[in-house]
């Protein structure tokens, strides 16, 4: 080989070696997950872990109420926009 094709490639393995990098500890870190979802799935969690599960649920559970609550919201506005009445606080505004 000649050395001008030699130093063409010496940047394309500089480069690829951290791409490769990023790639594997994806992968790496995919297995993990993997692995905990497995143990969730069995039941093979230690304390801590489910007590984790335990709190990640209660506020799952805290965030699904405070969806309705914005969801009876929002159809309320979307009544009172289609029915063409104004709020209250549009009727003062008239009388000034």
């Amino acid at each position: 080989m000649n050395p001008e094709g030699v130093a063409v490639f010496i940047p394309i393995v500089a480069l690829s070696i951290p791409v490769a990098a990023i790639v594997f500890r994806g992968l790496q870190n995919m297995a993990k997950l993997r692995i905990e979802e497995a143990k969730v799935k069995a039941g093979m969690l230690d304390g801590h872990a489910s007590t984790e599960v335990a709190e990640l649920r209660e506020e799952m559970g805290e965030v699904r109420r405070e969806l309705s609550e914005v969801q009876e919201r929002l159809d309320f506005a979307e009544r009172l926009l289609t029915s063409g009445r104004a709020p209250e606080q549009g009727d003062r505004r008239d009388e000034r």
